[in-house]
């Protein structure tokens, strides 16, 4: 992991106490409501549906266990709100629909699709004490919030991977230090989102990004950026077109510099839904595509390419990324046996079968001969996907120290990784992982969907996801079902912003508003640009909404004609494609009716 130097944590220092100033100077009248907003979103600090919101920065997804366990402390301690505050919230709730499931509870943390940490009820009057716990290991909110350049995320498995080319994680650090408070680039035509893998498969969802980079090497083993800049979700899903095909690695910064400064400069910034870059480049690609070679030639011409990565300043920044000293590495000669079924360990009959399903869900190769990377699962019914409690923190923290050299990973799909697992250490991990709730051998199931907050406590929610994400677990907990159908990307938002990513699902779930009640729309065969869905696409809508109780009978329907059609063990996208949208299309429909009929 990145280790900070004494400037980065004199800076996180000072940071948190400017805010505290100004929260002061708020509290005591000297800042004004309009004068204090932008102060606290710079900091990550939201007021939403109810209660103030914090987004805790996670660059590229990775955490220590000390961190995790700080995190915990703020969820027990802070994330608190009042039993009224409480009551209130939830009478308004009951008003909206009667669909079950849990919501608007309070000391956790939920991890997002953005690799970042969410806190719901912490009082604004206790943020200043949260800013120090946050400094005290490292971490903050800046650039969480905000039209600017966000959190860069990247693949959970960055470093590990068996198909990584480059390790992307010293520049997604480098582009981390020269983003943060970049003077040109703090008040944006609209919020600007980074992706980078070096891997290839793509975990990271490049193409859904406003910048997606892969790293690879050419013809001549140069390495170097294949630079996708455009994409997003939203009111108008776009795939980023590539915009550079091949751009030495070191150029990366000078080139997004040019990229960043074309958009803040011809940027919509009179209508919010028409200010993402997608919007420029899909009228302009041609046209923007020519003043960002522009721009960069003349950073070079001009300003020198201030910007150019050294040698010297790279293997700085990746000498933090080297393998942990704890981890033994064993010679080149060998290689990996991905096919040992229980690694050469001596199970308990009765934890057989169990175990054996866990290896072959949440446990994935590794670069290393002798470690694996392990999912611990963070979706379980009555808990909304990616929560966490404070007791669950710290025993992941306890679990992220005993067998994975004190570092963890937070996933696109809102779970968490351990990178550094020994192959001797399975089934310990498991036993311990079972214990604590984390061993559900769900990765990449029905089961495992991404959801976001929604209207349970986003202010900007159409509907709730929770209540309807928790449905959909409650029907599918029957595991030998679960592994029948296969792997399945279900995401759920709550609004058309897309927070929960439903336009890359396999199974989509939009919440949409009509006339003051909740409804959902479904689309099909969504994909994020991994392995299984193939290239990335948005999904298509099956037809008009449907209620929240007529949800889970439509994803029944669907998968039932999935299996239906399939051919042997061929993945539910597959067969999606292979028998037609329209097919699809016509089974969901048709489950409405049935509904409406009974």
């Amino acid at each position: 992991m990145y280790q900070y130097t004494s400037f980065d944590r004199e800076f996180i220092k000072d940071r948190a106490l400017q805010f505290r100033d100004q929260l002061v100077r708020y509290q005591n009248g000297n800042l004004s409501e309009d004068e204090f907003k932008p102060l606290r979103l710079q900091n990550g600090w939201y007021v939403q549906r109810y209660a103030p919101m914090l987004r805790v920065a996670v660059p590229y997804g990775e955490l220590s266990s000390a961190q995790l366990r700080v995190l915990a402390t703020i969820a027990r301690e802070f994330d608190k709100p009042t039993d009224q505050l409480l009551a209130e919230a939830q009478s308004k709730q009951d008003l909206i629909g009667s669909t079950p499931g849990p919501r608007l509870v309070k000391g956790v943390a939920h991890f997002t699709t953005r690799q970042n940490v969410q806190y719901n009820w912490i009082p604004l009057d206790k943020s200043a004490d949260v800013m120090d716990l946050l400094a005290s290991v490292d971490m903050h909110g800046i650039q969480t919030s905000g039209n600017c350049i966000r959190n860069i995320t990247s693949d959970e498995r960055a470093g590990i991977a068996q198909d990584e080319i480059a390790d992307p994680r010293p520049y997604a650090e480098i582009l981390r230090q020269w983003s943060t408070l970049h003077p040109e680039f703090a008040y944006l035509p609209r919020k600007f989102k980074i992706a980078i893998t070096g891997s290839t498969e793509d975990r990271a969802a490049t193409a859904w990004h406003d910048v997606g980079l892969h790293l690879y090497k050419n013809a001549t083993g140069e390495l170097g950026f294949k630079v996708l800049v455009g994409g997003g979700m939203g009111r108008t899903p776009l795939i980023a077109p590539v915009l550079k095909e091949f751009l030495p690695a070191n150029e990366i910064i000078n080139y997004i510099e040019a990229v960043v400064r074309i958009f803040n400069r011809w940027g919509r910034r009179d209508n919010i839904y028409k200010a993402r870059i997608k919007i420029l480049v899909k009228a302009e690609q041609e046209r923007f595509t020519k003043e960002v070679d522009a721009e960069f030639d003349r950073i070079h011409k001009e300003d020198r390419a201030p910007h150019t990565i050294t040698s010297r300043e790279l293997e700085r920044v990746r000498a933090m990324f080297e393998v942990p000293h704890k981890v033994t590495i064993q010679p080149k000669s060998e290689t990996l046996n991905a096919t040992k079924p229980a690694y050469d360990q001596t199970v308990s009959p009765e934890h057989r079968a169990a175990y054996t399903r866990w290896l072959d869900q949440n446990v994935a190769p590794h670069r290393l001969v002798d470690y694996r990377i392990v999912t611990l699962s963070f979706k379980r019914p009555g808990q909304a996907p990616g929560d966490a409690t404070a007791t669950q923190l710290e025993q992941a923290a306890k679990i992220c120290d005993d067998f994975s050299c004190s570092e963890v990973r937070v996933t696109h799909a809102q779970n968490l990784v351990l990178p550094w697992v020994h192959e001797s250490d399975l089934y310990a991990l498991w036993l311990a992982a079972k214990a604590a709730g984390f061993a559900q051998p769900n990765i990449g199931l029905i089961s495992d969907m991404i959801a976001c907050p929604g209207g349970d406590y986003c202010a900007l929610a159409n509907a709730r996801s929770i209540p309807v994400a928790d449905s959909i677990t409650q029907r599918f907990t029957d595991l030998d079902e679960i592994l029948d159908i296969g792997p399945v990307d279900l995401h759920i938002s709550g609004c058309i912003n897309s927070c929960g990513h439903h336009h890359s699902g396999h199974i989509g779930v939009l919440g949409v508003d009509k006339d003051g009640q909740e409804w959902y729309q479904v689309t099909l065969g969504g994909s994020d640009g991994s392995a299984l869905g193939g290239a990335p696409t948005p999904g298509r809508v099956v037809g008009p909404s449907f209620s929240s109780e007529e949800v889970v009978g439509v994803i029944e329907e669907v998968l039932a004609h999935y299996t239906a059609h399939r051919i042997s063990k061929e993945p539910f996208i597959e067969t999606l494609k292979r028998v037609g949208f329209e097919s699809f299309k016509a089974v969901a429909n048709a489950a409405r009716l049935d509904r409406q009929g009974s």
